[in-house]
């Protein structure tokens, strides 16, 4: 408990929690929601487009949009970080923190699996491989598991 303690007074910590301006807290809020909705979003849309909504949307185009997931995925860690070192002490005993991580966890290594498996295998026809399905209904759970979980670690 003296080193979550210890993460909270840093000076950085503190400027997140108590400082009066926007650029504090709100704004890395902010930033961490936005980060998610673009992770989570594109993420979602890929999966549906795997389900078969919208077949008239190619599926191969799609695997561009996996830097801009990435550059999403990199905004929420950092901001999600920032987040974490000013309430430490609260953040990191409560089980649904851990939770929260599994599923991003998860989400991670669904996104990667997909863009390796899926995308290499799209036919000629803009069909895609058996283990699609699988992998889209996957990822909206594990990004729907984090968003609930983030949610009930903000007000549980």
């Amino acid at each position: 408990m003296h080193f979550l303690e210890s993460l909270e007074q840093l000076a950085f910590s503190e400027w997140v929690r108590e400082s009066k301006t926007v650029w504090g807290y709100p704004m890395i809020l902010f930033l961490h929601v936005v980060g998610m909705g673009i992770v989570a979003g594109i993420g979602s849309f890929v999966s549906l487009r795997l389900l078969g909504v919208a077949k008239a949307i190619e599926v191969r185009p799609l695997e561009r949009l996996y830097p801009v997931m990435w550059f999403g995925f990199t905004v929420n860690a950092l901001t999600g970080a920032a987040l974490l070192l000013s309430s430490a002490t609260e953040k990191l005993v409560d089980p649904t923190f851990y939770i929260k991580m599994v599923f991003i966890a998860a989400g991670v290594f669904v996104m990667r699996r997909t863009r390796a498996t899926v995308f290499a295998n799209v036919g000629a026809d803009g069909s895609v491989p058996a283990g699609a399905r699988g992998l889209a209904w996957a990822s909206l759970a594990c990004w729907l598991g984090a968003i609930i979980a983030g949610r009930l670690l903000a007000y549980v």
